[in-house]
């Protein structure tokens, strides 16, 4: 694989919206009573779980994430909770696209595809890679991720796949800007991010450096998000590391992407 431009350690290989849920504590023995003075053997103490916001990608529904990140949360079993979050904008006309039902009755609401905003004016549409003639819907977006993490809250980091990779990297900006809706995180995971475009009065809290811990995934054959575009982000951030597989557009979760992820998790887990 390439060596990345913008990595300074590079590392190699290839629970849904609800009830905030408390980190968990440490289990301690306790001291049994009688006149023997005998004490419990004292408990192993449990390591918290780091708990990360993810954020779905364009045209994925609640239910589609979920199934999506299911072997990234196999993989980070005891030591992360994922806790996933689609976008507040239903996504029409989405035949083919991940969520969507095979059928042409309505879908419940945790199986609508769903996006963070919209490109056009006009059109349900998001085009990544081109100039935005409006980025329709980015202020409820921006709404929704402080709304989560308010109520479901505290996270130790944030995940974002594609659209929502774009928009987890706007939020950290944003929390380092000074936003009092969005308290910077203690790391963020990127999986085919790219630099959003057409931010108007916002564009310049985009142009770097951010300083926070990040974590930047990509395929080298994504044909959705290229390599390229995810580089161009990566490059915002100080100390950025990337991982990088060889397919495509998805968040790969398999044994050597697993020891990456655990990695750089690791220095978190205190």
């Amino acid at each position: 694989m390439a060596t990345s431009a913008c990595s300074v350690a590079r590392l190699q290989g290839g629970g849904c919206i609800g009830s905030p849920t408390s980190r968990s504590t440490s289990a301690r023995g306790k001291a049994a009573s009688g006149s023997s003075g005998a004490q419990a053997p004292c408990m192993m103490a449990a390591q918290p779980l780091l708990r990360i916001l993810c954020l779905a990608g364009f045209r994925q529904s609640e239910r589609g994430f979920r199934e999506k990140t299911g072997a990234l949360r196999k993989a980070l079993r005891g030591r992360a909770e994922l806790v996933c979050l689609s976008g507040p904008h239903p996504v029409v006309d989405v035949a083919g696209s991940e969520g969507a039902r095979p059928d042409s009755g309505p879908c419940p609401p945790e199986e609508q595809p769903r996006g963070w905003w919209f490109s056009e004016q006009e059109a349900d549409v998001f085009l990544a890679l081109e100039e935005p003639t409006a980025c329709r819907g980015l202020e409820e977006a921006l709404g929704t991720v402080a709304q989560a993490l308010n109520k479901l809250g505290p996270f130790d980091g944030i995940l974002g796949f594609s659209q929502g990779a774009a928009l987890a990297a706007l939020v950290c900006a944003l929390g380092q800007g000074g936003d009092p809706r969005f308290p910077l995180p203690r790391f963020v995971i990127l999986v085919s991010g790219f630099c959003p475009r057409g931010l108007g009065l916002m564009e310049p809290i985009m142009q770097g450096p951010l300083s926070l811990p990040s974590l930047h995934v990509f395929g080298d054959t994504d044909g959705v998000i290229p390599s390229q575009e995810s580089m161009q982000l990566c490059s915002r951030f100080d100390g950025a590391v990337t991982l990088t597989h060889s397919g495509g557009h998805f968040i790969p979760a398999a044994a050597p992407q697993r020891q990456a992820y655990l990695k750089f998790l690791d220095q978190f887990a205190n």
